[in-house]
């Protein structure tokens, strides 16, 4: 870290600093730019626990144990997916229409992180970026800057070891507001990367820089006809556990087949779930939602279902692994069936595909637009029709959402911590982000010519009198 940073903010010294960086990046080649990689995510992957036990500490959100399988996915998995990656030089050639491609570096990333995976996402976005050879600046949730900074560290001294530049990661201690959208706005911030909140998202596209913002998830999880019950609830139960819910693509409401509902409720409950009544649900509803704001509360979030049952006054067996609300409704007025990063789920009876369909398309809509959607089925035609009816970007299909969104592990999506939202989502991609989004390609095109737009057939072109038939018929000529 430069000198600027450690004694105060100075936001045009740091973004300088990644500039001088991003400059020097650029004469490294493809083997130089793997060795610092390799380092950085050797570095991360192997100080894998020692950050999840810090970020735990800090946050006191989720489980420590499962962090450590976040901070595997971020590097190991990802490491293994860009690796072989060219990223510098030539990356593709074309010989037939002699078209080469060239991949550059974007320039400075400034990149947000968020409370809920904090060390994470700090070591998959700078994997990533070193992999670009982007200079990155991280600035993390200020509940978690101590975890965020020390995964930043570590993967920085690794990467300086093998040959970095200096301040090719740099991370931010402290910053206003204000501070943050100068960051965004600065005219030398070449891309933002923005994890977190609606309104964070909402600052980064409005910012006047190119910017990737990932908002929220509300995933229905739909139980079809062929679903294979038992397995359905186990693999929900992997998901909306792991790390207490905290992962934007877990399970937020079960829609769920008459036929199936009684078994659902029966195999949930084997799990330890706990059914709330109608009084309990009205109990917990304000303290797990801000109406006002229309946001989750924070305080539940990463939360045990004891520990959230006990704020709302709820009474539940010590040993409850998770809180289901019946409801009928989605919308604000029914809170419970909005985005709640917590082992919260909403449970919907379903008279028939089309109201299944129809109460999958409402939660979606209601805070989910583009983001990730689930089904349970051994119908292909059936799953096949859900995809092509729910705006989501990942259609899981008999996974556990939270890893299967993720990527890498439960199918062949590209491993991430960051998934865009599409058009749904006010995303340009429907992608899982990685080091292909951070790259400028270069396109040589030699000359070659097909049809001259000048000769006969500017002529042609002139004459109203030729419609497309003809001209068609007389290139076919040559």
């Amino acid at each position: 870290m430069s000198d600027t940073v450690k004694k105060g903010l100075d936001v045009d010294a740091v973004m300088n600093d990644a500039v001088r960086a991003g400059i020097e990046f650029r004469k490294y080649d493809q083997q130089q730019t793997d060795k610092i990689v390799k380092a950085a995510y050797k570095a991360g992957f192997n100080n894998r626990i020692k950050l999840a036990k810090m970020a735990y500490e800090e946050t006191r959100l989720g489980v420590w144990k499962d962090k450590v399988i976040k901070n595997v996915i971020a590097t190991r998995f990802v490491y293994k997916d860009i690796k072989d990656l060219k990223t510098v030089g030539i990356i593709a050639e074309d010989k037939e229409n002699e078209i080469v491609e060239i991949a550059q570096p974007i320039g400075p990333i400034f990149t947000i992180t968020p409370i809920t995976n904090p060390t994470s996402t700090v070591l998959f976005k700078i994997l990533i970026a070193l992999k670009t050879r982007n200079p990155i600046i991280i600035r993390p949730h200020g509940a978690a800057k101590k975890c965020s900074i020390e995964a930043a560290r570590v993967c920085y001294e690794a990467a300086l070891e093998a040959g970095a530049p200096e301040n090719c990661i740099q991370w931010i201690k402290r910053s206003t507001e204000e501070q943050t959208i100068e960051f965004m706005r600065h005219r030398k911030t070449a891309l933002i990367l923005a994890t977190g909140s609606t309104a964070l998202v909402r600052a980064a596209y409005s910012s006047g820089n190119p910017a990737i913002g990932i908002g929220p998830g509300n995933v229905p999880v739909f139980i079809g006809k062929s679903a294979d019950v038992p397995f359905a609830v186990e693999q929900i139960f992997i998901s909306k556990t792991f790390d207490n819910g905290t992962i934007c693509a877990s399970e937020q409401a079960l829609v769920v087949r008459k036929c199936h509902v009684e078994e659902m409720i029966t195999e949930l409950k084997k799990r330890k779930a706990y059914f709330l009544s109608p009084e309990e649900i009205e109990k917990l509803e304000p303290v797990a939602f801000n109406k006002a704001s229309k946001v989750m509360r924070v305080e539940v979030i990463g939360q045990s279902a004891t520990t959230i049952a006990k704020m709302a006054g709820i009474d539940v067996p010590p040993d409850t692994t998770l809180l289901i609300a019946k409801l009928t409704e989605v919308g604000l007025h029914s809170p419970l069936s909005l985005e709640i990063l917590a082992p919260v789920l909403a449970f919907y009876e379903a008279n028939g595909i089309d109201h299944a369909i129809d109460l999958c398309r409402k939660i979606n809509i209601n805070g989910g637009l583009g983001h990730t959607v689930s089904i349970f089925s051994n119908n292909e035609e059936r799953i096949e029709y859900f995809a092509s009816v729910m705006n989501a970007g990942r259609i899981l299909v008999n996974t556990p959402a939270s890893h299967g969104a993720l990527g890498g592990t439960y199918n062949a999506l590209q491993p991430s911590m960051t998934l865009a939202c599409g058009s749904g989502g006010k995303n340009t991609t429907t992608d899982n982000i990685s080091a292909k989004h951070l790259l400028n390609i270069q396109r040589i095109a030699r000359r070659q010519e097909h049809e001259c737009i000048n000769g006969d057939h500017l002529n042609d072109y002139l004459d109203e009198s030729v419609d497309a038939e003809a001209i068609e018929i007389k290139c076919s000529r040559h």
